[in-house]
């Protein structure tokens, strides 16, 4: 068996993508980050007439990224995220240090303001929605808080007391609060003690586990059926765990979310692109525009940089550049 012949079939076996799936679960990377990473290290693979990695270095990563953004013409987030499955392969799983990668040829990142909506399209949205998706959406638009934050919610981190939610293992795996917004706290509290009812019928009928993460049902083996564990936004059925083959109730999918606040967007007669991060943007802007200070809305966003708050300055209500027209003075 030639040199070649073999680096194919070690790469074709499974036992590299298994190394990479453990590394990651090791580092208790989400399940998307780990679907995202194997896929690109396919694609990776395959580019290279199924060479193995280890047989590849810096200048075939390089070669592949600007294949991405030159042939592929792919976005420039599309290119890091191929970009940080190869460091994350070669880095964790072969123990190789690649040179800094200068060569590549960078898909152009659009400089585009995010979509926000006024208070008025806000509110048509949410009048178009109903249920759990209202709530959800409200959630999004009075917290700030991304949609898988909200979807990976447990019961223990609302606080009606205090009138917060904590955020858990956020982006970045940081903690934060956000408030609770005051006109969703009984419809929030009522959902809750649906849920709950629902968790005690699993119980009964010998179910009512969830997932924990970083290991912790190994720790405390009887915390995966407590309620304080419970998703707020349960899935209407039970699922398999891709990883470990449990039965249990996942929490919603995000995809349905988006759907219904697609459909509420159309229905409210409105042209713009509007998305349930869209109502992130909006927390934040209006919040600028109502006075607070940008580093209470960089806390409450969970941004590591002031810098990345400070777009919204550019989004406020008060035309170009927060400068008046000309024209506008005229009459004045």
């Amino acid at each position: 068996m030639d040199s070649i012949t073999a680096s194919r079939e070690a790469a074709s076996s499974p036992r590299l993508l298994a190394q990479v799936r453990g590394k990651i679960r090791l580092k208790h990377y989400s399940l998307r980050t780990e679907q995202v990473y194997v896929d690109w290290i396919k694609r990776f693979i395959r580019h290279f007439d199924k060479r193995h990695p280890r047989d590849l270095g810096a200048s075939d990563v390089e070669a592949f990224l600007t294949h991405l953004a030159v042939v592929g013409r792919v976005a420039a987030s599309t290119q890091n995220q191929a970009k940080s499955a190869l460091l994350f392969l070669y880095r964790e799983v072969l123990g190789v240090e690649l040179p800094w990668l200068d060569k590549v040829e960078r898909a152009k990142a659009p400089k585009r303001l995010p979509v926000v909506l006024s208070f008025a399209e806000v509110h048509a949205v949410l009048g178009r929605l109903h249920g759990t998706h209202w709530l959800i959406a409200s959630l999004l638009y009075g917290t700030g808080m991304r949609l898988m934050e909200c979807l990976r919610l447990r019961a223990k981190d609302v606080d009606f007391d205090r009138g917060e939610i904590l955020v858990r293992d956020g982006k970045g795996f940081k903690d934060r609060v956000t408030m609770l917004p005051a006109t969703v706290s009984v419809p929030l509290a009522e959902h809750l003690s649906r849920v709950r009812a629902l968790h005690d019928r699993d119980l009964a009928g010998g179910g009512g586990e969830v997932y924990l993460p970083y290991a912790l049902a190994r720790k405390y083996p009887d915390a995966a059926r407590e309620w304080g564990w419970q998703f707020v936004f349960p899935s209407a059925g039970l699922s398999v765990d891709p990883r470990s083959g449990a039965v249990r109730r996942h929490h919603l999918q995000d995809q349905a979310v988006q759907r219904a606040l697609k459909q509420a967007v159309r229905d409210a007669g409105l042209t713009k692109p509007a998305t349930p991060h869209t109502l992130r943007h909006s927390f934040a802007t209006h919040l600028l525009e109502s006075g607070y200070d940008i580093r209470t809305v960089q806390e409450l966003l969970g941004h590591s940089d002031v810098s990345t708050t400070m777009i919204y300055t550019h989004v406020l209500n008060r035309g170009g550049r927060g400068v008046v027209s000309p024209l506008d003075r005229a009459g004045r």
